[in-house]
């Protein structure tokens, strides 16, 4: 009898606690249709160089330090504490007027689309991300910056 439970309960315990350890995270559920979020609208790294240039926007960091060391920065970037968890007031413009271009590591990368929804609801009315990222600016041939501690 003994080893019967131990038969049953043995692999019922490993799938139980198995089951929060998957290396792929877990889908987020989609929202109700009403509450779906409108895409964040996309920028080129040529009309973003044009628009930091003009002063016209203000380049927003969504990457790891680690790639921030790797790849350098978008000269004049903020950069963000953490792509979902930073804080607008503290980490963005005190004007929520002005217009914001997020970045992250590439275009498979959506940390900034996450950072710029997060300036969205903090009522920032003029947020933009830049797709191909820092590797796209790199490849484009734009300057970078070193991040500062």
């Amino acid at each position: 009898m003994l080893v019967r439970t131990r038969l049953i309960i043995g692999p019922a315990l490993v799938l139980a606690l198995g089951a929060g350890c998957s290396e792929e995270p877990e889908a987020a559920a989609e929202p109700a249709p009403t509450e779906q979020v409108a895409a964040v609208p996309e920028v080129s790294v040529q009309e973003a160089a044009r628009l930091f240039a003009a002063g016209e926007a203000v380049p927003v960091d969504a990457n790891h330090e680690a790639v921030r060391t790797d790849q350098g920065i978008v000269p004049g970037a903020r950069l963000l504490s953490s792509s979902g968890t930073y804080d607008p007031a503290a980490e963005l413009p005190a004007d929520h007027g002005t217009n914001l271009v997020f970045y992250c590591y590439n275009s498979d990368c959506n940390a900034s689309d996450g950072a710029a929804n997060r300036a969205r609801e903090a009522g920032f009315a003029h947020v933009n991300v830049m797709r191909a990222g820092i590797t796209g600016w790199v490849e484009a041939g734009q300057d970078v910056a070193q991040p500062t501690s």
